[in-house]
């Protein structure tokens, strides 16, 4: 019987510390909840600053890409700069009467290749002919007087400009009427 006793008081001690144990785990449970929960004055704090930093970001990502396109159409405006006298040369050398037909028309190739690399990399050839004068796109070298001629339009071109977008490589070079 004493020993029945003796079980049954290890039993219920045990049973104590379990529940004393237990009451512990959830007092720290809820301690630690009281700790994690920020105020919302906080969070909406937090959640600001973080929607603030996250569009910044996406700025300076839009401006740097934007900053690299126009460096590499600088670099590119510079390197067709000096490319384009090549072409003017081939021009003319494809205008050239010759007895020689495939002379002619290996110029002719060569010259269609350097306009199909200048198409390819985005460089146009500024309008002239027929067009109003643009100080922006033209450069007038001269002017003559034709009634037939609207005001300052373009009648006739001694060099061929060139752009990249809205970046002109190279002026054209006209003659203007009126």
């Amino acid at each position: 019987m004493a020993d029945k006793e003796n079980l049954e008081n290890d039993v219920e001690k045990e049973v104590n510390k379990t529940e004393k144990n237990e009451s512990r785990k959830n007092d720290s449970k809820s301690e630690n909840k009281n700790k994690e929960v920020v105020p919302k004055q906080d969070y909406d704090e937090l959640d600001d600053r973080y929607k603030r930093i996250l569009a910044e970001f996406e700025n300076f990502k839009k401006r740097s890409a934007k900053e690299r396109e126009g460096l590499y159409n600088s670099i590119l405006s510079d390197v067709i700069e000096v490319i384009l006298p090549v072409v003017d040369n081939l021009e003319n050398a494809a205008k050239v009467e010759t007895k020689d037909e495939s002379y002619k028309q290996g110029v002719e190739l060569v010259l269609k290749q350097f306009k199909d690399v200048l198409t390819s990399k985005g460089i146009e050839e500024i309008k002239t002919v027929g067009e109003t004068f643009d100080p922006s796109l033209h450069e007038a070298v001269s002017s003559v007087q034709d009634d037939t001629k609207g005001e300052k339009e373009i009648v006739q071109e001694y060099r061929k400009g060139y752009k990249i977008g809205n970046r002109v490589i190279r002026h054209s070079m006209v003659v203007v009427a009126n």
